[in-house]
């Protein structure tokens, strides 16, 4: 189906009409306020718990570049026994 038939169908174009008023459009808001909050509380250890591992991994990643480059500007180091 594409965009067309579902505009000429009249029940789906009341349906997104009465949609599209303000007062529907905050009682939905009002409806799903307390939903959206409950999985939000839910979620919450979860999210903290992406934040501590994203931050980790970047404080790891950073301290590899440094190791790195170190290494790299003490290179003569290693090639002494050579």
């Amino acid at each position: 189906m594409n965009n067309n038939n579902i505009m000429k169908n009249p029940l789906i174009k009341q349906c997104l009409d009465i949609l599209k008023r303000e007062d529907v459009k905050q009682e939905i808001k009002t409806l799903f306020t307390p939903i959206i909050d409950i999985i939000l509380h839910e979620i919450y250890p979860y999210l903290y718990l992406i934040i501590l591992l994203v931050a980790l991994i970047f404080i790891l990643i950073l301290a590899i570049l440094i190791i790195l480059v170190f290494l790299l500007r003490n290179k003569n180091v290693f090639y002494t026994g050579l």
